[in-house]
Parts: structure tokens; C-alpha cells; sequence
């Protein structure tokens, strides 16, 4: 079931995202996401934040480096051009709200559901000098259903690898709507309205139901979907809501289920042509400085075959004409991949423009990070609007859950 975000999004409906603070952003995350988020910003009601929680799942024997990079990455995030008067900024643990959503979601989630999620196992595997076996980590999928879910976000931008993670929350919502969201006579009203369909049509109701809920298929809710449509003579508003909702397997909406939006970035790989990652020490900081950023690029690795200045290469053997692809006009493209394929220039050559092309994008940062370095109050201020901000709803949510939920004693 496809649950990707539509080409025209509705006007101002709810983003959210968030970033560990685990050290210095770098160039892959601007292109990966901060691009993105700036865009976004002006299209919709935006809510960014600092997932330090997150952070501790992997990080929880050295928090230090979440300390320090908390507002570091905040300065950051508004150095790339993110503007607190359009967009939420806020801390995730400021909110213990988060933590709340979280503890009770818990409670009626499978373990199985968390097992299966792609990216457990593959962390695991990836990050074996740290030791994962934790709750935490285990758990860290359902604290980011939670963070999407106190917003009551409708879409949530994600790259192919954290699709899983958002059809993770969707599930969730399903859940706790099914288990929360009835009222006491729920069976007996969807009777009475089923009963008005006719029992043709009910039976092949039931049967959308019941592979939609076992399958998941398009096909089956599109078709059930359609057979209730079909009885809008027949039902009143209420009923179609709630055969809609039954045949979702859920009941009242408490809960949103969230879309994944996936847009186009461009992908920057690292120094060495393998994913740019602080942990594989091959990138270049949003902030590095030009000196710095020209000596990473000229060491870095190029096509292996071209052993001497006249061998000639191809370009797509080369991490750099990687960046060339993100940084460089068509005119410097095509000088670059002819002088290579023909051994007409050299690879300290070919790095020069794209050096020029980094250090030209990272100047503007440079500039607005330095009036919130000289000004920290500022960014704290900034954070302590958005996170107020946030709170209003967050708070609202418990509140329709605790309801939903029976613990407002």
C-alpha cells in the first residue's frame, strides 16, 4: 500500500522532522534534508526538533556530545536558512509529553512490529562497537511514532530507507485508534449501518475488510471504500464515517496516521564515495572552513585506473565527478568529463571548481552563524518560543488521549 504524499500537498498542512545532535552537521545533511526543510517551511506549518532522546539510544554512554551539539546544531539549522517566524524549533526531551505518548503507545504495540523494522537490524550490524542491545534502541522507532503523532503531522519527509518508519507509525495510529477510538455500542451501530447496505453488499464488505486487514492491499480498501460510497443514499453522514473507519480496522480518529513525503534531494556522497557519515570521517562540516574544505578535496580519492597524470579515467569510477553532479553547472560538467576521458586535464584540476563551488555555498552559513555565535541568547530564545509553541500542542493531544483512553479520572 502506498502511502507516499500526493504531488500537490493541501495548503499549510503539518510537517515535522528532527536531527540527532550527535557533533557538526555536514554537507550531506544539508543536501539530505536541511534543503528540504527550508523549502517546506514556506508551503507549511513546519515543527523541527532536536531529537536528543534519539540521540541517547545510540550515544547513552557519552551524552556530553549531545550537550554540546544541541545548539550548535540549532545555529546550524538557521545559519541553511530555516526561519523561526515560519517554522517550530524546538528540544524533544523540553516536552515530556514525548515520553508520555511514547510509555502508552507501549503498551498495546507488538513486539514483533519493532523486530521487523529494516533499519534495527542494520544499525546493529553497522554500529557493532556500540552495544545496542538495549530497550532504548529497540524501542527507538515507536519514540519517533510518538514524536509524529503528538503533532498529528500529516506528512513527514523521508529518504526510501526510513520509509518503514513512518508505515511503523501509521500502523500504530491504526492500533490505538482501533483500540480507543470506539465508543461502547460501536458493534452495535456498525450492525445497523451494515444492515442498511443490503446483504449482498455487506458480505462483500466484509470481505474488503478482511483482506484489507490481513494485506494491506490498495485494491481491497479502494474497493470498500466503494461500496459504501455506492450506500450514501442510504446512510447518513455518521454511518459513512463509521463504516469507513470499520473498514479500516479502526474506530473514531484520535490518533493521525502521518504520509511519507518524498522529495527530490540531491545525494552527496562522502570524501571517499561511501556514504558521508561523521562516524566514517569523510566529511566536510556546513561550516568547515575554506582552507580546511580545499585540503579535504584535493586528497581526495579519484578514479584508481588513472594511475598517471596522462592516463585517461571515467568519471563514473571517481567520487568526485560525484560532486561535480551536485555542484557544477553543465559547462563545467562537460569540460570536467572530457579533460578526464581524454587525459587533457589533471585530478587536482578537476577538484579546483568544485572546491570553489563549496566554499561559495558554505559562505552565506559562515555569515549568519557568526550573529547567533556572537548572540547565544538568541538561539536559546528561539528554542524556548518554538518549544512553547509545540507544548500547546502536544498538550492537546494527551489530553484527547488520556480521554480516548479512559485515564481522566
Amino acid at each position: 500500500m502506498s502511502t507516499s504524499a500526493p504531488a500537490a500537498l493541501p495548503p499549510k498542512s503539518r510537517v515535522l522532522s528532527g536531527m540527532r545532535p550527535t557533533g557538526a552537521l555536514h554537507l550531506g545533511h544539508y543536501h539530505g534534508a536541511l534543503k528540504n526543510w527550508v523549502r517546506l517551511q514556506d508551503e507549511h506549518d513546519c515543527f523541527y526538533f532536536v531529537a536528543d532522546w534519539h540521540a541517547l539510544t545510540t550515544h547513552y554512554e557519552d551524552p556530553a556530545v549531545i550537550e554540546r551539539s544541541v545548539y550548535d546544531m540549532v545555529i546550524d539549522w538557521l545559519a541553511a536558512g530555516l526561519d523561526p517566524e515560519k517554522a517550530t524549533i524546538f528540544i524533544q526531551s523540553r516536552l515530556p509529553e514525548h515520553a508520555e505518548l511514547f510509555t502508552l503507545l507501549a503498551m498495546g504495540t507488538p513486539l514483533g512490529w519493532l523486530e521487523r523494522v529494516p533499519t534495527y537490524k542494520d544499525q546493529i550490524e553497522k554500529l557493532k562497537d556500540k552495544d545496542l542491545a538495549t530497550y532504548g534502541f529497540l524501542g527507538y522507532p515507536l519514540l519517533q511514532a510518538a514524536d509524529i503523532l503528538i503533532y498529528k503531522a500529516t506528512y513527514v519527509p523521508v529518504g526510501e530507507d526510513q520509509a518503514s518508519h513512518v508505515e511503523l507509525t501509521r500502523e500504530v495510529a491504526r492500533r490505538f485508534n482501533h483500540l480507543y477510538g470506539r465508543s461502547k455500542d460501536f458493534d452495535a451501530k456498525v450492525a445497523a449501518a451494515l444492515a442498511k447496505l443490503g446483504k449482498d453488499d455487506t458480505r462483500y464488505f466484509e470481505k474488503q475488510r478482511k483482506a484489507f486487514g490481513e494485506t494491506g492491499a490498495a485494491e481491497a480498501l479502494a474497493k470498500g471504500e466503494g461500496i459504501v460510497r455506492k450506500a450514501a443514499v442510504v446512510l447518513d453522514e455518521t454511518e459513512t464515517e463509521l463504516l469507513l473507519g470499520h473498514l479500516k480496522g479502526s474506530g473514531r480518529s484520535v490518533l493521525q496516521e502521518p504520509l511519507a513525503l518524498h522529495t527530490e534531494v540531491a545525494k552527496l556522497p562522502g570524501l571517499d564515495g561511501g556514504k558521508m557519515s561523521k562516524s566514517y570521517g569523510n566529511t566536510i562540516a556546513m561550516r568547515e572552513e575554506p582552507e580546511v574544505v580545499r585540503q579535504k578535496i584535493a586528497r581526495m580519492p579519484t578514479d584508481p585506473q588513472r594511475q598517471r597524470r596522462t592516463d585517461v579515467g571515467d568519471p563514473a569510477r571517481c567520487p568526485v565527478w560525484q560532486f561535480h553532479e551536485v555542484y557544477s553547472d553543465e559547462a563545467t560538467k562537460t569540460w570536467a568529463r572530457q579533460g578526464c576521458t581524454t587525459a587533457g586535464i589533471g585530478c587536482l584540476d578537476c577538484k579546483a571548481p568544485v572546491a570553489d563551488a563549496v566554499i561559495r555555498e558554505q559562505q552565506p552559513w559562515r555569515e549568519r552563524a557568526e550573529t547567533y555565535l556572537a548572540n547565544p541568547k538568541q538561539v536559546h530564545w528561539i528554542v524556548e518560543m518554538g518549544t512553547e509553541r509545540a507544548r500547546t500542542v502536544a498538550r492537546q493531544t494527551m489530553k484527547d488521549v488520556r480521554e480516548a483512553m479512559g485515564l481522566r479520572y
